[in-house]
């Protein structure tokens, strides 16, 4: 379930997904983490057509994964944060050891 404040977030702005992320759940889906109907090409569509803008991976972001404390290990949620520290973008996320970074969040 969503918080209202997130909904209203997804509804009334521009929404941003990285590259990063995707390539997560694709790894994830493929391992058998994640299970999608239509799979990860459905997956694609469904943030395709749901206006998603894709964030590319730059290289100010690794540059700022390389500048991020080491609280957090996975290295698609560094850079991830990274991404969202340079782009001045909030994370959506449930995760609280994003919460220990300098980094704009919104609650799932």
């Amino acid at each position: 379930k969503l918080s209202p404040e997130l909904c209203e977030r997804i509804v009334s702005g521009t929404n941003i997904v990285s590259v990063a992320s995707l390539w997560e759940v694709a790894i994830k889906m493929n391992i058998g983490k994640y299970d999608f109907i239509g799979g990860f090409s459905a997956f694609c569509e469904l943030i395709k057509s749901n206006d998603f803008e894709i964030m590319p991976i730059k290289n100010e972001h690794m540059q700022g994964v390389f500048n991020l404390p080491f609280i957090h290990k996975d290295p698609f949620d560094r850079l991830i944060i990274a991404t969202a520290k340079y782009e001045a973008i909030p994370l959506i996320t449930a995760d609280e050891t994003i919460h220990q970074y300098d980094v704009e969040w919104v609650w799932v």
